[in-house]
């Protein structure tokens, strides 16, 4: 079996642009990847033009290693976000088609299946008026559709520091989100990489009453010893990890042992074989996996299929039900949340499972998305 070329679909809603690759090959099967980028889905689309010219056109589509290596490595540059993700979603269509070849699920290709459910928490459900009121009638929301868990950045435009009122105006939403969905829901802390580490700490022990399930990026990425003077200072499991784009330059962070759980996207991260051998280093240190995942259904299904067999994973992130719900009908088979239990259904299906919908995703045109943390209403995902 050989590739005979990609195809290349834009979702576009007006908070970002959803990438998804078809794979084809000389067999009639075809596989399905996808990313979501922010700001460079234009680049991301020119760089898969070269990388199937030069790499991906005649490739085996089971020789998934051999595929990688030689788009990483292959044109002797290092490969950043744009690169890893252009890898990550021809890695899963590659994954998606041995799959549907042989007639397995893909997590039976990776050790075989550990879980039959995983654990979701919701994201993207606070696009409303940043009140203690609407915030306490949102997260209710959530729980009615019987989400365990749910994330939330209570902290506005802040950067670097927080002063006094605002840091008391963060507190009085996270109180009422945790009043809203009792002792027992996990409440995600999100900081978006925002703060000094003298801020975060500081912040982590205002609203330690609340218990946040982790408190994530609390400084920018770039910084690991930074990092870790949080993780020393505070008691809450630290998470990171959405913004790095390559499993060897999560050396230092390991060694460091500054994050209990680290946050590896999938689609920016090389895919599904990258973040499986990511997350076996991670289970040497005693870390657990919680995928960042604010694409659409073949990113989740792609995700779902490294849960199912990954012993350390803790819980899957999901936008879908909230921010931009429309575009889950791009995907047939879309991954729903079981609202009797909080968690995704482990597929049996072959492949990923899940197969695009070309005509559906036409209707959803690539638009100029534009997501800016540092700007004034940004929660709300409505860029003016």
């Amino acid at each position: 079996m050989r590739i005979t070329g990609i195809s290349t679909h834009v979702v576009g809603t007006p908070w970002r642009n959803l990438t998804y690759v078809l794979v084809h090959t000389d067999e009639g099967l075809t596989g399905v990847g996808e990313t979501r980028m922010l700001g460079h889905t234009d680049a991301l689309v020119g760089y898969l033009k070269e990388a199937e010219a030069n790499h991906i056109a005649g490739s085996d589509p089971f020789a998934v290693e051999d595929l990688v290596r030689r788009m990483k490595y292959g044109d002797y540059g290092r490969a950043g976000e744009i690169v890893m993700s252009g890898i990550a979603v021809v890695e899963m269509a590659c994954w998606d088609i041995k799959g549907k070849a042989l007639g397995v699920p893909v997590w039976q290709l990776l050790g075989g299946r550990v879980t039959d459910r995983v654990k979701a928490y919701a994201n993207g459900w606070y696009t409303t008026e940043r009140t203690p009121e609407a915030y306490h009638r949102a997260a209710k929301g959530v729980m009615a559709r019987g989400y365990r868990a749910l994330k939330i950045d209570p902290f506005g435009t802040g950067h670097f520091e927080l002063d006094a009122e605002q840091t008391r105006y963060a507190v009085s939403l996270i109180e009422a989100v945790r009043d809203a969905i009792g002792p027992d829901a996990e409440l995600m802390l999100e900081m978006h990489g925002r703060f000094s580490p003298a801020t975060a700490v500081r912040l982590a022990k205002e609203l330690a009453p609340f218990e946040p399930a982790w408190l994530e990026e609390p400084v920018p990425p770039e910084n690991l010893k930074a990092l870790a003077k949080v993780a020393e200072k505070v008691d809450l499991p630290v998470a990171t990890g959405e913004r790095i784009h390559d499993r060897i330059e999560f050396r230092e962070l390991f060694e460091s042992q500054a994050a209990d759980i680290i946050q590896p996207d999938l689609g920016h991260i090389g895919g599904i074989l990258e973040t499986r051998k990511l997350a076996a280093t991670a289970e040497t240190h005693y870390m657990m996996v919680a995928p960042h995942n604010v694409g659409g259904s073949v990113l989740t299904a792609a995700s779902l299929q490294l849960a199912a067999c990954t012993p350390n994973f803790k819980i899957l992130e999901h936008f879908n039900d909230f921010a931009d719900a429309e575009i889950k009908k791009v995907v047939r088979g879309a991954p729903q949340v079981d609202p009797a239990t909080g968690c995704f259904t482990v597929s049996h299906a072959p492949g990923l499972g899940v197969e695009l919908d070309v005509d559906a995703a036409a209707e959803f045109p690539q638009q100029r998305a534009r997501f800016d943390l540092w700007a004034e209403g940004w929660e709300k995902r409505a860029p003016k």
